[in-house]
C-alpha cells in the first residue's frame, strides 16, 4: 500500500501567528513534525501558503509545496497539494503541522485501518480518563465522538455525547467517553468526491469538518489509542512543552 503524508502548515494562525516556525529546542516546529512522520512513512510533503515555511522545510532537505491561501481547513489544503503533486498513492494521511509529538503508533493505527478494504476514511480517538470531571467533558475544545460497535463514527460534537440522563456522579466514571484526535487518512479514490461536497449545516454549527462527510453518508473508521497527543495551539502551550522533545 502506497502511503503519502501531507502536512498542512499555514503562517496566519489566529491564536499563534507563525506557529509552524516556532522554535522547539532550537528548531522550527514543522521540522519536528516532518521528521516524526518520516520514521514511518517515507513520502512526506509539507503543504503551505507561506514562503517562509516552505524555505525552512526545503533548506533542511525535505519536500514542500505552495498552496492557495484561501483554504478554510487543513484537509482542503491537503487535497490541493495532492492534486498538484500528481503523485500516485493509495492512502493520503493528513498530519497536522502543530503536532510535534505525534507518535509513530498513531500513524500506524491510521494505516492499519485500511487493511479493511471497506474503510475510506480513518481517524483516531482516545478514551477520557475515568477521573475526568463533567467540566472536562464539556470543554468545547475537546471534541467528543461516539462510535458504532463496528468502530464507525456515529457523530462528533463539541458538546458532551452521550448525555447520561439522571446521572449525578461524574459521567466519565460510568461511561467511556472518547476524545477525538484530529488526524485523518483517506483512500485517494475518495478525494475527488470529498472536494465536491458542499458545507453542511451540522459542520457549520459545530465548526467540525468531519460532519460534512458524515452528513454526506460517508463512513469514518475511528481507531482507539491510549496514547495522548500534545498539540500546540497557543504560545502558552509551547512554553509548557519545550522540554518534552527527546
Amino acid at each position: 500500500m502506497r502511503i503519502l503524508t501531507i502536512i498542512p502548515a499555514r503562517y496566519a494562525s489566529t491564536r499563534f501567528p507563525g506557529k509552524p516556525l516556532a522554535l522547539i529546542q532550537g528548531r522550527p516546529m514543522i521540522l519536528h513534525v516532518v521528521e516524526r512522520a518520516l520514521r514511518l512513512t517515507p513520502d512526506v510533503v509539507v503543504a503551505t501558503d507561506d514562503e517562509r515555511i516552505r524555505s525552512v522545510v526545503v533548506q533542511q532537505g525535505y519536500e514542500a509545496i505552495m498552496t492557495s491561501g484561501v483554504h478554510t481547513s487543513g484537509t482542503s489544503r491537503c487535497l490541493e497539494a495532492y492534486e498538484r503533486l500528481g503523485r500516485e498513492a493509495d492512502v493520503l494521511i493528513n498530519l497536522q503541522g502543530d503536532e510535534p509529538f505525534i507518535s509513530e503508533a498513531h500513524i500506524r493505527l491510521l494505516i492499519d485501518a485500511f487493511d479493511d478494504p471497506s474503510v475510506e476514511i480513518a481517524t483516531l480517538a482516545q478514551p477520557f480518563p475515568k477521573e475526568a470531571t463533567n467540566e472536562d467533558l464539556a470543554n468545547p475544545n475537546a471534541v467528543k465522538v461516539v462510535r458504532a460497535t463496528s468502530g464507525r463514527a456515529l457523530y462528533f460534537s463539541r458538546s458532551v455525547i452521550p448525555y447520561l440522563r439522571g446521572m449525578e456522579e461524574p459521567w466519565a466514571s460510568k461511561h467511556e467517553y472518547l476524545k477525538h484526535i484530529g488526524l485523518y487518512a483517506f483512500r485517494t479514490s475518495l478525494l475527488q468526491r470529498l472536494q465536491s461536497l458542499p458545507p453542511s449545516p451540522l459542520e457549520q454549527g459545530e465548526s467540525l469538518e468531519q460532519l460534512r462527510w458524515l452528513s454526506a453518508g460517508l463512513q469514518i473508521q475511528v481507531q482507539l489509542t491510549d496514547e495522548a497527543t500534545i498539540g500546540v495551539d497557543t504560545p502558552e502551550d509551547l512554553a509548557h512543552i519545550t522540554t518534552l522533545i527527546p
